[in-house]
């Protein structure tokens, strides 16, 4: 262990671990409530998190005070700063001049914490707080301050103590990565070891450790996530490995050929290819509510998925490919392990009668990491860099009724979007993009006739993690040839439409 992230529920505390594990450091978060017993692993040094609650309230989380007694550094982020003032003697108070958003901090003093920042000026921030320290503990002095703060960053330089008010995190702290990197590499000490590299072996040997002889079933839905877990499980245990791919009919066009071809020929990786889109579109028939069609997709893909485990006798655990926002969007980060299972299938959670054990080696990742990861096994390029794709297919690219006829119109259109953003040399440049069909229709001229076909809608967004997004402005010349090939080429669309809206945090899908 090197650095432990006690998390007290902000959203965005992974993101903290991600920019410890980008200065080469590694680390591990652990709920507020199970901090105790990790402190066990002996930290280097340990970090704070933000979290939504106030201080000021009795039964509101705190730090175990072996924190304070462990003689490491220590680091409070937005309440984590809050929770170790009140905790070593300082006074926060609720409800003064709260603070969201850009502001400026003003460098009072010089700090080892905030070495390469602006000495005696102001640097941009992020804050978001609505109490306020009144009172720093004995032993602290002020490093920072804001307009509305006079505690924007404090430490005790003796002990090693530092609490900053805004959140290092975000992009929106342009050089919080720099005081992170100065808190675990040069005030911790600790040596910049952390890479794809060293998370590969760690996390066959945690593989090994958890399954030991066990067989082990992984949830292929074919896209990245779930290949890389499969992969680098494979490379854990081998053959006590079977992956079960659940082929729902709502796959882009190919895809279906495509990781069979991958999983048999090229990784010769045990597969059970269940050939299912007949009971899918039958479920789906008539159905239009989207929440409705997602239950309906998960409950059909445990029926099979559990009807096909049982090929594989004497299963003791379930792979799955997990990422840290998929965590973040179905449990809070202080409840605890997740228990919902992902994709299409991440609809309520792992039903009792499987009896399976969890086995998700990627929970603590991003996308980005994911791809680094999947490029250090050796996965094909083309296969690494592949845009996301949601669990439950073109079911939520596809609002309204599903039929074959929509389908196989929908994947049309996106095939030629697809190819036009290949041809453009913007694939990589772009987080996602995917055509949807509309669930209207609208007349319009072709040629000499009249139709009354469907709309079109195209969506690209651009992202690092996963965790926002903002649409990608394409050039006007691109979308006009991309729409003018949808109309010709596709039979049933007659008008197309670019999506120009931004995501907050959460998910980028469509729905």
């Amino acid at each position: 262990m090197s650095v432990l992230v006690i998390d007290f529920g902000s959203q965005v505390t992974q993101l903290i671990a991600r920019r410890v594990r980008e200065a080469g450091v590694y680390c591990e978060i652990v709920p507020y409530n199970k901090a105790e017993a990790a402190l066990s692993t002996k930290p280097q040094a340990i970090i704070l998190s933000g979290g939504p609650a106030s201080v000021t309230e009795s039964d509101t989380p705190r730090a175990p005070q072996g924190v304070f007694e462990m003689g490491v550094p220590v680091l409070g982020i937005c309440y984590g700063e809050m929770t170790m003032s009140a905790q070593l003697g300082g006074k926060v108070e609720a409800g003064h001049h709260r603070e969201f958003g850009r502001a400026d901090i003003h460098v009072q003093k010089h700090s080892p914490l905030l070495e390469g920042l602006a000495e005696n000026g102001s640097e941009p921030v992020w804050m978001s707080h609505g109490d306020k320290i009144t009172a720093i503990p004995p032993g602290f002095e002020v490093v920072a301050t804001s307009e509305s703060s006079p505690y924007a960053v404090i430490a005790d330089e003796k002990r090693r103590f530092y609490g900053v008010q805004f959140h290092p995190e975000v992009v929106h702290t342009p050089r919080g990565a720099t005081i992170l990197s100065n808190f675990v590499r040069n005030i911790a000490g600790i040596e910049a070891q952390w890479n794809m590299h060293a998370f590969r072996a760690a996390a066959v040997e945690k593989i090994r450790a958890q399954v030991g002889k066990g067989k082990v079933i992984c949830g292929l839905s074919g896209g990245v996530d779930s290949s890389v877990a499969a992969v680098l499980i494979h490379e854990a245990i081998g053959d006590q490995l079977t992956c079960i791919f659940v082929d729902t009919g709502l796959m882009r066009s190919g895809e279906s050929d495509e990781v069979v071809s991958l999983f048999r020929n090229h990784y010769n990786i045990p597969l059970i290819h269940a050939e299912a889109s007949e009971m899918f579109l039958g479920r789906l028939a008539g159905v239009s509510d989207p929440e409705q069609k997602r239950k309906i997709i998960g409950a059909a893909f445990i029926d099979v998925f559990d009807k096909e485990s049982h090929k594989v006798g004497g299963a003791e655990f379930l792979a799955q490919g997990t990422l840290y926002p998929d965590v973040i969007e179905s449990v809070s980060a202080t409840g605890g392990p997740s228990v919902t299972i992902k994709s299409h299938h991440n609809v309520g959670g792992l039903p009792d009668f499987m009896k399976l054990k969890l086995v998700e080696p990627l929970r603590e990742l991003f996308k980005d990491e994911v791809r680094a990861l999947g490029r250090e096994l050796g996965l094909p390029p083309a296969f690494v860099g592949r845009h996301p794709f949601p669990g439950p297919g073109l079911a939520i690219r596809l609002p309204g009724e599903i039929t074959a006829e929509k389908l196989e119109i929908l994947r049309k259109a996106d095939v030629i979007y697809l190819d036009e953003i290949r041809k453009a040399g913007l694939y990589d440049k772009i987080w996602q993009a995917f055509a949807v069909l509309l669930p209207v229709k609208t007349v319009g001229v072709m040629g000499d006739g009249r139709t009354y076909d469907h709309v079109c809608a195209l969506r690209a967004v651009t992202s690092s993690d996963g965790m926002t997004a903002d649409y990608y402005p394409f050039e006007h010349s691109f979308l006009a040839r991309t729409a003018t090939r949808i109309v010709n080429e596709v039979r049933g669309i007659n008008r197309v439409v670019y999506d120009i809206t931004s995501k907050p945090p959460g998910t980028i899908e469509w729905e």
